[in-house]
């Protein structure tokens, strides 16, 4: 299943940037595009805005066909404080355009891309790829001078012969 995570993650993070190259984040002293997956990081005391935070919440597989079929749920959550220099009241168009942004990265043909392994000194492509469903944006949450928003995305992959 981690091949499929990872794959999915870059995906994702690829597009995203490809969309909005400006949307970046500083996590522990390293800009890098504004897309992250909390397993994969350490801890961290603040929510970071303005960037896309992926869990990998559910698991399920089919084994009733030649390889097994599973299927992950992919929560990702956004927020926005809005800028600084509107005084934050540009909080809800600052939202629309990570949700536009979102919606266009997951909605991008093909909704299919080969699943690699990224556990040696350079990714190898498998024999498999992995896709996933329309994303379900679900509604918007007011949190103080916050807004934020959660979007679930089922992401599937054939588990191949030798993989974990």
């Amino acid at each position: 299943m981690q091949n499929a995570k990872d794959t999915f993650y870059l995906a994702l993070q690829g597009r995203l940037a490809a969309l909005n190259p400006a949307r970046e984040i500083l996590l522990r002293g390293v800009m890098r595009p504004g897309t992250l997956v909390e397993e994969n990081e350490l801890p961290l005391a603040w929510v970071p805005v303005d960037a896309f935070r992926l869990q990998w919440t559910a698991l399920s597989v089919d084994s009733a066909g030649p390889m097994p079929l599973a299927t992950l749920e992919c929560t990702i959550q956004y927020a926005t404080d809005g800028s600084q220099g509107s005084g934050g009241m540009d909080r809800g168009r600052l939202l629309a355009a990570m949700d536009a942004e979102l919606a266009q990265a997951l909605g991008q043909q093909p909704r299919s891309v080969p699943k690699m392994n990224y556990t040696g000194a350079s990714a190898t492509t498998m024999g498999t790829n992995i896709f996933w469903a329309d994303p379900v944006f679900a509604a918007v949450v007011s949190a103080g001078e916050r807004l934020e928003r959660t979007v679930t995305v089922p992401v599937f992959a054939y588990q191949e012969v030798g993989e974990l």
